[in-house]
């Protein structure tokens, strides 16, 4: 069997990232790419380098989270992504557009592959990737090909939500992977649920989110929704848990 040269790029391409935190869940519409963009935002604003991710060709959503439009990469030995926000910031989308991805099976890989070795990160202190939904194929080949990633889990009390994050866990637990620990996000109600499915894996639940009704009207505005509950909640989380140690991203 070949091995596909891209693969050696990619640790290339990453290689002056101090630390790379992939925000994964398992399932959509539990708020994961608003976390990622969040964190990516809280980092940046602490001072820190950071860059943001979007691997979720189904659905990609940060860039319409943080309101980027007008901007692109620029080609230069690979593609070097424009800074937004003070984020160095990819996404698949400034290959699709707004236009559906058609991809299935190998050509899912292909893509992501094609994006992980293309992109000229640089030096950052963060790069911050947003995980596809699911525990699919496309997950399992970021997984592997992200040698240096530390997983931030998302969830929400939801039975069907938490059912599929045990199943992430578990994958991430049989493979070796470290886990920094599991965010509760749009929390509605105090109930102990999550902390005590957590218990099962021998993982912490980091902190809460409650939900905020008010948050869609600062979608697309980086700014406003750095004013919001949400991010002051994700930033005590992150500057509080020393399984964050931002230390090192220094």
């Amino acid at each position: 069997m070949v091995m596909d040269p891209r693969l050696s790029v990619i640790d290339t391409r990453l290689a002056r990232i101090k630390r790379l935190i992939a925000v994964s869940g398992g399932k959509g519409g539990i708020g994961k790419s608003l976390i990622s963009s969040l964190l990516a935002l809280t980092l940046s604003r602490l001072g820190y380098t950071v860059g943001l991710l979007d691997l979720d060709l189904s659905a990609p959503s940060t860039h319409v989270i943080l309101g980027i439009e007008g901007v692109y990469p620029k080609e230069e030995r690979g593609i070097v992504p424009p800074e937004v926000h003070g984020i160095e910031f990819m996404s698949i989308v400034y290959f699709t557009g707004d236009e559906p991805t058609p991809l299935r099976g190998t050509d899912i890989s292909n893509a992501l592959l094609e994006l992980l070795a293309i992109t000229q990160w640089g030096s950052l202190d963060f790069l911050i990737v947003d995980m596809p939904p699911g525990i699919g194929d496309a997950s399992l080949d970021i997984i592997r090909w992200l040698r240096k990633a530390e997983f931030l889990v998302v969830t929400t009390g939801s039975k069907v939500a938490l059912e599929t994050v045990k199943k992430v866990l578990k994958m991430l637990n049989e493979l070796n992977r470290p886990i920094i620990g599991v965010i509760e996000n749009m929390k509605l109600r105090d109930s102990s649920v999550v902390k005590e499915e957590l218990k099962k894996f021998e993982v912490p639940l980091l902190g809460a989110i409650e939900f905020d009704m008010n948050l869609e009207d600062s979608i697309g505005d980086a700014n406003r929704l750095l004013e919001r509950d949400a991010a002051a909640r994700l930033k005590e989380i992150v500057m509080r848990n020393p399984r964050f140690n931002l230390e090192q991203g220094r």
